[in-house]
């Protein structure tokens, strides 16, 4: 594994956890790669029936990408396999939880939303702040599906994040809990499921987002030509420059 994420298995529970705190567990290359690690040694791994994924600390589940790494590499169409997004990119038949601490931002967002289940801290706040910075966010496509239309397209375009307990309203999270209560919740639901008849756990998943196969198949590639000029725009490249320069953006609209 990647010195940034660990994987860990505690009475069949898998934890997969971003271990970057000094960066608000930012997705940088060694986190994605321990993230691909993490998530495909869990599909292996016939000791462990559910996996949470969280964050080290308390300030950040994942704050999105490393946009200082991003304005280095002049990052433009981020690759199919930049983050693994269970559902999407990587096939996870086991049951997922993310246990939110502190915020998940853009692609921080984007993990949580594809875990199966959410647990929040009271801390957690979850945004898609994409806008801000002027790069794209295709993998909320899905969003629209877990949450109201309307929330999902002022998430996007406010860039303005909302809390545990809002997003505890909305249903895109199933609880909210005390800092200090997040991981034994996690640990509890993850042993909850594991006391059920895995076959049923399984096709239950499967069912569920049979509902929804409509949306994650038919739009997606769609999804992902809208936003692939603004990933090749000068504002996408602008906006990691203007975070590491630590100055406002000046956006052109090209």
């Amino acid at each position: 594994m990647a010195d940034d994420v660990r994987y860990e298995v505690h009475d069949e529970v898998a934890w997969l956890t971003i271990d970057r705190p000094e960066a608000r567990n930012a997705l940088s290359r060694s986190v994605r790669e321990g993230l691909w690690e993490g998530f495909r040694a869990f599909v292996g791994d016939d000791t462990a029936g559910v996996l949470v994924l969280t964050g080290a600390g308390d300030a950040a589940f994942c704050a999105g990408g490393d946009l200082k790494e991003m304005a280095e590499q002049a990052l433009e169409v981020p690759p199919p396999d930049f983050v693994p997004l269970p559902g999407r990119n990587i096939d996870v038949p086991k049951p997922t939880i993310a246990a939110v601490n502190g915020v998940a931002l853009a692609g921080g967002f984007a993990l949580a939303q594809y875990c199966d289940l959410c647990i929040a801290s009271t801390t957690a706040r979850f945004g898609v702040t994409e806008a801000r910075v002027g790069r794209g966010s295709p993998w909320a496509t899905p969003l629209p599906w877990l949450i109201p239309p309307r929330v999902a397209l002022e998430l996007q375009v406010t860039a303005e994040p909302v809390d545990a307990v809002r997003a505890h309203q909305l249903g895109l999270v199933n609880r909210v809990v005390a800092p200090d209560d997040l991981r034994p919740a996690a640990q509890a639901m993850a042993r909850t499921i594991l006391a059920n008849a895995p076959l049923s756990v399984r096709a239950a998943k499967r069912t569920v987002y049979l509902a929804a196969a409509a949306l994650y198949g038919e739009v997606q590639d769609e999804a992902d030509a809208i936003w692939e000029p603004v990933y090749r725009s000068a504002d996408a490249q602008e906006g990691p420059a203007a975070f590491r320069a630590k100055r406002p953006p000046r956006w052109q609209g090209r």
